[in-house]
């Protein structure tokens, strides 16, 4: 940030105790605005930097960026609102002071971007400035700069020992607005957590212990009053998007150069992912990741009009579908993977959930690989004592072009990933 003479500046900063802590110290809300007068252009000249609790109802403009410094968490029964084209950056830091913004239970965010003013979430190290959708020093291989966005609802999840509740990923035991699932509560499917449209989030995932980072966007028991539409997540350290259980219907989604896996589904999500563009890079693992139910409460998630974008012979896989999952994944499109990738039900519960119909496939289109000679080849079945019978029937190659199903791209022509990407949308 420049030097500013006081004669040119105006500061306000209003300081007091929140009542949430983070490995017990206790968070301080704090808001620090600093208004350039001599406009120089430089977003840093007029960010307001947050920290800690949210507590009462504020809106975030666009004619200022915001800073994240550590975690900032709109509470129970305050609404965040983001107008359209605002840059929030996150603060670099890992473990206890890396920066995410949490939207607690009860809590709500409404942030609509457009196409032309998307809402983003970058890291501070990022030059992009106000008014602008791309700095010029970062690209998709920036990763782990800063956290990510975590959503908390009350819908229901299926969890270990049939709790009603966890604590989110990423988050100390001792902070309770990390608290997902509906607890003492019936569950809320309709929860309503708000509105995130047009939103694209990158540079994220910063290290909070030893191998585990912050997902770019999280949603914990996420009701479908909820909107998710157009979500862009771009260089992100581990996953793109992470369902932990929940309701909440989320389209058209893309994710780029994550360094774990794109879409990852857990805890008996039930919600339905339509039109999703997957891009993997050279870090990048699973294009899907899908788990299912953790306790005796099951649920079923509908993935469809998919396109998987592989990143050649980079051992990355297409999907993995493990524990128990339980998944409809149709209209999907894939092509650009290596001759050792492939579609896999990892154990016998997955297969046995196969063969009741718990897990289908239908019009899967597939590029093959150079050295692959039958797409029915790229769908394993790796359970131990349980045989499955057609897997990989749903399954036909395509040339390159010649796809019939997949993702409606031009609906994320407005991506980051698309305009500096260059991926033709």
């Amino acid at each position: 940030m420049k030097k500013l003479l006081l004669t040119a500046v105006a500061i306000s900063t209003l300081v007091f105790n929140g009542c949430i802590q983070d490995d017990d110290t206790p968070i301080v809300v704090e808001e620090t605005t600093i208004i350039n007068n001599n406009n120089s252009g430089s977003t840093d000249d007029d960010c307001i930097v947050k920290s800690g609790g949210i507590a009462i109802n504020e809106t975030w403009t666009a004619d200022n960026c915001y800073i994240l410094d550590r975690k900032v968490v709109v509470q129970d029964g305050v609404t965040l609102t983001i107008e359209p084209g605002t840059i929030i950056k996150g603060r670099a830091g890992t473990g206890s002071l890396s920066s995410a913004l949490i939207v607690a239970r009860g809590g709500k965010i409404m942030a609509e971007g457009t196409a032309a003013q998307p809402i983003i979430f970058t890291a501070e190290a990022d030059n992009i400035e106000i008014g602008s959708t791309a700095g010029t020093n970062l690209n998709e291989t920036n990763i782990g700069l800063w956290g990510g966005i975590i959503v908390l609802g009350r819908a229901s999840g299926s969890f270990p020992g049939d709790v009603t509740e966890l604590q989110i990923e990423g988050i100390p035991a001792s902070d309770t607005f990390g608290l997902y699932g509906p607890g003492d509560d019936p569950a809320v499917d309709n929860d309503d957590s708000g509105i995130l449209r047009y939103i694209s989030i990158r540079h994220g995932g910063s290290l909070l212990g030893e191998g585990n980072e912050i997902n770019g966007l999280t949603l914990g028991s996420v009701g479908n009053g909820t909107t998710i539409d157009n979500i862009e997540v771009v260089g992100n350290k581990d996953d793109g998007v992470e369902f932990f259980g929940g309701t909440v219907n989320a389209s058209n989604i893309l994710v780029w150069g994550q360094g774990d896996d794109a879409l990852d589904i857990d805890q008996a999500y039930s919600g339905t992912i339509d039109n999703a563009v997957v891009v993997l890079n050279a870090i990048s693992d699973h294009a899907l990741e899908i788990d299912g139910p953790e306790g005796t409460l099951n649920g079923t998630c509908t993935l469809q009009n998919l396109t998987l974008i592989g990143n050649g012979d980079v051992n990355s896989e297409y999907a993995d579908y493990r524990s128990n999952a339980q998944a409809i994944t149709n209209n999907v499109y894939a092509y650009g993977f290596g001759d050792s990738a492939d579609v896999e039900l990892d154990n016998d519960g997955v297969a046995t959930n196969y063969n009741n119909g718990l897990v289908s496939f239908s019009n899967w289109e597939i590029v093959l690989p150079t050295g692959v000679t039958a797409v029915e080849d790229i769908f394993v079945n790796k359970a131990t004592t349980v045989t499955v019978t057609g897997f990989g029937s749903e399954a036909t190659a395509v040339t390159a072009g010649a796809q019939t199903v997949g993702a409606t791209t031009s609906n994320l022509s407005w991506t980051y990933s698309n305009v500096a990407g260059g991926l033709g949308f």
